[in-house]
């Protein structure tokens, strides 16, 4: 194991040092005219031929190495795969932007997920490492006896992978569609390619050392360019360490943007368009009508004064984007009058802590914040794609040791992105705010083709009002380096690393996906005969079918990254972690408590969730299932009811059925308390 340990580090220190060279090679041509486009197909191609290789050459046929990496992963190397499993786009492009747009609350991001790992490490990695087979559906139904626990844990790793893996994909389309300049139904799938290049061949094998590979990736790619512009704004490329003070320069820049008059007066504007959109919907459907009356005489007004084609375009444009029906209407109405509040609320200063005016308000977002971290905390320690990765270490003791390299490995990342935030606050804040629209920098329009920032001049004064500026989180990290003005280099060396966080976590959550389908479902339950070969291509064939049916869903751009990871998050945890967690630490838990209550727990998250954040579903054909929020929580929170029902449900029917097995109640003394860690 030293040999290999020794051996490893030598292959991915020269991998590192190989990267970092061609990064220099491409600033060098750059300063010699290579064009941008050409530099994003460079770093595009260049990585996922390497994870390509790296799939090729860790392919394999046995069913141990497919779904566990033949329990041979030492523990710093897992300690890297499972922070790129974990880095995801959540992490590498989601914290920071939140983090711009609501300060302090999007701590709570920060804190759910680090104490999480937490709960990993001290409740859940050794006692599953010490079950030693391949899924988390075969601890439940090993622990709980039969097949119906097996198939509830499918359902809930399905479905809580499904969501999580749709962000990740979604990510990918965002990325190519701006750096390489595809289309981004287009970016999704050829993105697709590359995840399913890593895992289709050699599965947890592949999968494992992809992700060594894109650890090393993504960690450069997220720390050089904020370490770039700490130096350039403070003098000391210790982004980390100096961004305390970028932060009161940001305070002093907030105190003169929001007093500014042209501020005001676009706010008070913006307060008058959600009270017109507001008067529109109580006069439905009179006002649809007269809609439709207004438009079409001002094209006819425009046809007989010859105005230009362009302007008559956009008008009918908009006639033909008019909702068909009184429904319709109200949904679309009520979208755009929230918005149109938002943008003409009283704007909070980024250091507030729970943001909102009125007592009632701020206790909202205080208890917003509180049930995000404990649902992220929760989630965490349910993933099962992050609770696989401890099957792949050789012995629990090595699990263990894991789950400390992987929050080591994860600090890098966490600690950046409050710094992040902060001078890109400080950036925008001092060049693009306050700037003539007629003077905006490329990077406005650039992002702006894509649909991730907008302006609208509403007050007509020709200067970018802050309220006037919509930037869509998942962007900031992504636009950084142009925000900034680096070399193009730096920019296309960030779209890498967000393409390896990614694709990583992709490649995770569709082996997990998929390995729940064919081990699980298939060879557990329909077809225990099936052979090691037949099994394989079962495999493969439903990762295959996931990860299109996935890539069709991110197509559509459902929400944003952040929200669709938190939703995965809930489901996860509410189905899973009560079942986990009083499956190792209490004996009594029977079959039926544990099946009625992940079937609960996953019920009433979806049921909260669907509703409090869904007015209609079109697809669908579902309308007016909205509903006010319990206790003003928000859906991504959703799984704090669930995760209270299944509990309750478990230990409430479990002491009305009759007690386990002897033969159950020892299995689960021999998990937590074995004679020796091997």
């Amino acid at each position: 194991m030293a040999d290999q340990t020794e051996r490893l580090r030598r292959y991915y220190a020269s991998y590192t040092l190989g990267f970092f060279a061609f990064v220099l090679m491409l600033a060098v041509l750059e300063r010699y005219g290579m064009p941008p486009r050409w530099i994003g197909y460079s770093f595009l191609l260049l990585t996922i031929f390497l994870y390509a290789t790296i799939g090729v050459l860790a392919r394999t046929t046995s069913v141990a190495e497919y779904y566990v990496a033949g329990r041979r992963v030492p523990a710093v190397f897992n300690g890297m795969a499972t922070g790129a499993d974990w880095m995801s786009s959540a992490s590498f492009m989601g914290l920071a932007g939140t983090l711009y747009l609501s300060g302090h609350q999007g701590l709570a991001y920060v804190m759910g997920w680090t104490g999480g790992y937490v709960l990993v490490a001290l409740l859940l990695a050794p006692y599953l490492r010490r079950f030693g087979r391949y899924t988390i559906p075969d601890f439940l139904a090993a622990r709980y006896g039969g097949n119906p626990a097996r198939v509830v844990g499918v359902l809930a790793t399905i479905l809580a992978s499904f969501v999580y893996v749709v962000a990740q994909i979604y990510a990918v389309g965002l990325i190519t569609s701006r750096f390489v300049g595809l289309q981004f139904e287009i970016g999704v799938f050829v993105g697709l390619a590359g995840i399913l290049v890593c895992s289709f061949l050699g599965g947890m094998r592949a999968v494992t050392w992809t992700q060594v590979a894109q650890y090393a990736i993504l960690i450069v790619a997220y720390l050089v360019p904020v370490t770039i512009l700490s130096h350039e704004v403070t003098g000391v490329p210790l982004a980390q360490l100096t961004y305390g003070g970028v932060l009161q320069q940001v305070q002093v820049l907030e105190e003169r943007i929001f007093g500014d008059p042209g501020e005001i007066e676009a706010r008070r504007l913006f307060r008058e368009r959600a009270d017109a959109y507001h008067d529109r919907i109580l006069s439905l459907p009179e006002s649809l009508a007269e809609e439709r009356r207004e438009l079409a005489a001002r094209i006819n007004d425009l046809k007989n004064d010859n105005a230009q084609m362009r302007e008559i375009v956009a008008l009918e444009r908009e006639r033909r984007e008019l909702p068909r029906n009184s429904e319709d209407a109200r949904n679309y109405w009520e979208t755009h009058m929230r918005q149109a509040a938002q943008r003409g609320a009283d704007p909070d200063h980024h250091m507030t802590a729970y943001p909102g005016q009125g007592e009632s308000v701020n206790e909202v977002a205080r208890a917003n914040f509180l049930t995000l971290v404990f649902c992220l905390m929760i989630g965490t320690a349910a993933l099962p794609h992050v609770l696989t990765r401890y099957y792949t270490t050789p012995g629990v003791r090595d699990a263990r040791l894991s789950v400390f390299w992987s929050l080591l490995f994860i600090l890098a990342l966490y600690l950046t992105a409050p710094a992040y935030a902060a001078f890109v606050k400080h950036e925008i804040y001092s060049h693009l705010v306050g700037s003539p629209i007629a003077q905006l920098p490329l990077w406005v329009s650039s992002w702006g083709k894509i649909g991730m920032v907008s302006i609208e001049d509403i007050n007509g004064d020709g200067i970018v009002q802050l309220a006037e500026l919509v930037l869509n989180p998942d962007v900031i990290l992504l636009a950084t380096p142009e925000i900034a003005g680096l070399p193009y280099v730096i920019s296309g060396l960030v779209a890498a690393g967000a393409l390896a966080a990614a694709l990583s976590t992709a490649d995770g959550l569709l082996l997990t996906i998929a390995s729940a389908l064919s081990h699980d479902l298939y060879y557990k339950i329909f077809r225990p005969q099936a052979t090691t070969q037949w099994r394989l291509v079962v495999s493969k064939s439903l990762l295959l079918v996931v990860a299109v049916l996935a890539a069709t869903v991110a197509s559509q751009k459902p929400a944003t990254i952040l929200f669709m990871v938190a939703w995965a998050f809930s489901l996860a945890g509410s189905a899973l972690f009560p079942a986990l967690i009083v499956g190792v630490f209490w004996k009594r838990a029977t079959r039926a408590g544990a099946v009625s209550g992940m079937l609960v727990g996953l019920l009433v998250t979806l049921y909260y969730m669907v509703r409090v954040q869904f007015d209609s579903i079109p697809w669908l054909h579902i309308q007016g299932i909205g509903m006010e929020p319990w206790l003003g929580i928000q859906s991504t929170s959703a799984g704090v009811w669930g995760v209270a029902a299944g509990f309750a449900t478990i230990v409430i029917v479990s002491l009305l059925d009759k007690p386990p097995s002897k033969e159950t109640q020892d299995f689960v003394e021999s998990v937590r308390y074995p004679e020796f860690d091997r």
